[in-house]
C-alpha cells in the first residue's frame, strides 16, 4: 500500500488524532502563556526575581521529555493528565524570558506619563506595558508552541492523544507493511499542523499588532 492509499484509508482516524494534537497543544500553551506572563509581571523589575525566574524554568528543559512522562505517570497514571502537566512546563520558558524582555524594554517615559496623568500600576500594566510588550511575548508564544507540537508526540507513550501514536503505532511494527506509512503520517502531520500554527500566530499579530510597532 502506498502512503497517499494509507492516508486515504485512515484519513479519519488521522484527522481525529490531528484534532487531539491541536486540541492538547492550544490548550496548554494558553495555560503556559497565562503563567509565563504572570510570572513575567511578578519578576521583571528585580534583577534577582528574573534570573530566578528565567533558570527555573530553562531547568526543565534540560530534562529529557520522555523521562519527565516516565515521571509523571506514577504520580498522575497514563493518558492527559501528565500530557498536560509535561506540555506547560516546557511552554514556559520562551513565554517567561520573552514576557520579562518586553516589560523591560518599555519606554519608561511612557510608564511616567501614563502615571502622570492617574493611572494606577494596575492600570499601567494592562494599558500601557502589556501591550507595548505583547510582540516579544507572541514571538515567546510562537516559539513555545513550536517546541510542543514535536514534544506532544512524545505524549503518545503515557497514551496521551495526538499523532504521536501514529509515530509509536509504526515504530512498533516496524518491518510490516504500513509501519513507515504510519510514522510517516504522523510525523507529516505534526509538520504541517506547526506550520499552521504558526500561520496563524503570523495573522494574530498583524490583527493585534499596530503597524507603527511593528516597523
Amino acid at each position: 500500500m502506498s502512503f497517499w492509499e494509507y492516508v486515504a484509508n485512515r484519513h479519519q482516524q488521522l484527522l481525529t488524532d490531528a484534532f487531539q494534537h491541536v486540541s492538547a497543544v492550544f490548550q496548554c500553551m494558553v495555560i503556559a502563556t497565562v503563567l509565563g506572563v504572570l510570572i513575567g509581571v511578578v519578576s521583571y523589575r528585580s534583577g534577582w526575581g528574573s534570573s530566578v525566574a528565567i533558570t527555573s524554568t530553562a531547568t526543565v528543559l534540560t530534562i529529557p521529555s520522555l523521562a519527565a512522562i516516565g515521571l509523571l505517570i506514577p504520580l498522575v497514571g497514563l493518558g492527559v493528565a501528565p500530557t498536560v502537566i509535561t506540555l506547560t512546563l516546557y511552554g514556559l520558558l520562551p513565554v517567561v524570558r520573552n514576557a520579562i524582555v518586553g516589560l523591560r524594554g518599555v519606554d519608561p517615559a511612557l510608564v511616567d506619563a501614563a502615571k502622570g496623568i492617574g493611572m494606577s500600576r494596575t492600570a499601567r500594566l494592562f494599558k500601557v506595558e502589556l501591550p507595548l510588550a505583547w510582540p516579544p511575548i507572541l514571538t515567546g508564544i510562537r516559539v513555545s508552541t513550536q517546541m510542543l507540537m514535536g514534544i506532544a508526540a512524545i505524549a503518545a507513550y503515557a497514551s496521551g492523544p495526538g499523532l504521536g501514536n501514529e509515530i509509536f503505532r509504526g515504530i512498533a511494527s516496524l518491518g510490516s507493511a504500513n509501519a513507515i506509512n504510519q510514522v510517516l503520517a504522523g510525523t507529516l502531520g505534526i509538520v504541517v499542523l506547526a506550520l499552521l500554527f504558526d500561520a496563524a500566530y503570523v495573522l494574530l499579530g498583524r490583527l493585534t499588532i499596530p503597524r507603527g510597532i511593528r516597523v
